[in-house]
């Protein structure tokens, strides 16, 4: 709903001072901190209509307003088409996207640490697969009890797969040089289609080949089928000690101990950031997430998410998260230039 700019003016400036101070808002507050030009019975009515619309409620007759979830939807809505970056805040992320010598799993979970850090709020990171990632070297190392792990080196990180197999070192390493020819530049998800393929033509190459392949097509399936998971619950939110912050806090650690829960609420189909109100009687009433997707090579690998109560710091929350998808995008842009 588009409203005039004196509304609009009036819905923001109620909603930030509840955001800062968690109290009801008065018109007198209203006119003597934003709009001291108003007079009384213009800001009456004003605040009338927003409540008409759904925008603003009152607990008590005679008692200051409150944001309703559409009020803070209408104000993340209007907050994430003009805010600005503050980048300085977690310059990190640019250190720990460049370390492709840590395993995927240890970045994605250092990236939540991060954002975590910055917003005070619990954030989870969530990969689609491992299918889009690029294979840049393999390497099978053999175990003493019947078994092997497969380091997948990209552009993204290390990924680790154990397998099953009692093939020597020789033969794995063996093994490895002629996967990472067959494999380099491909993607993860094409390797896994075309592995069976490759099988009996590598087979043919290499002594003891047979010992691994079956390991490596079944370690596979299952890596094909994973999704890893990053997550930082802040224990801040329960500092404040408020009972819809307290609630927002538990309703996370209830989601994030679910995964299809957590699949559901960071799912999105938008290229840009986006969010999520819980309504006042659903089960996890009060909460909000603000999500943005991760994209590589113009391809979404994951979600990252920021839940907390509706009355949260959506400007810092909105920066950050901006930055980070900018900075995995921008990334990826300049390795294509200097390859």
């Amino acid at each position: 709903m588009k409203l005039s700019k004196r509304k609009n003016d009036i819905l923001i400036a109620i909603i930030e001072d509840y955001i800062k101070d968690d109290s009801p808002i008065t018109s007198n507050v209203v006119k003597e901190k934003h709009l001291p030009d108003v007079s009384s019975a213009t800001l009456r009515a004003e605040l009338n209509a927003l409540e008409a619309m759904g925008f603003l409620k009152q607990l008590h007759t005679s008692g200051g307003r409150i944001p309703t979830t559409e009020g803070y939807r209408y104000y993340v809505e209007f907050l994430l088409k003009d805010f600005k970056l503050e980048s300085s805040k977690i310059e990190r992320v640019s250190d720990i996207l460049k370390e492709r010598s840590r395993s995927v799993n240890e970045i994605i979970s250092e990236l939540a640490k991060i954002i975590s850090e910055v917003t005070n709020y619990p954030t989870v990171v969530m990969m689609n697969g491992y299918d889009n990632f690029v294979i840049e070297n393999i390497k099978i190392i053999s175990l003493i009890d019947d078994s092997g792990i497969v380091l997948i080196e990209t552009r993204n990180g290390i990924i680790n797969c154990g397998i099953k197999t009692r093939a020597n070192q020789k033969s794995c390493d063996d093994a490895s040089r002629l996967l990472t020819r067959k494999f380099q530049g491909l993607s993860v998800g094409q390797m896994i289609e075309k592995i069976v393929i490759y099988g009996e033509e590598i087979n043919k190459q290499i002594n003891d080949f047979s010992l691994i392949v079956d390991g490596l097509i079944e370690g596979f399936k299952k890596l094909a089928n994973s999704k890893p998971f990053g997550i930082k619950t802040s224990t801040k939110l329960l500092d404040s000690g408020e009972e819809k912050t307290v609630k927002a806090f538990k309703n996370t650690l209830e989601i994030v101990e679910n995964e299809k829960k957590l699949e559901d609420f960071l799912h999105t189909n938008e290229d840009d950031l986006s969010f999520d109100l819980t309504e006042e009687d659903d089960e996890f009433s009060g909460l909000a997430i603000v999500k943005a997707p991760l994209k590589i090579s113009g391809k979404q690998v994951g979600t990252i998410g920021v839940f907390g109560p509706q009355r949260m710091n959506y400007s810092t929350i909105a920066s950050a998260l901006k930055f980070l998808i900018n900075e995995i995008e921008n990334m990826d842009k300049l390795e294509d230039k200097n390859e």
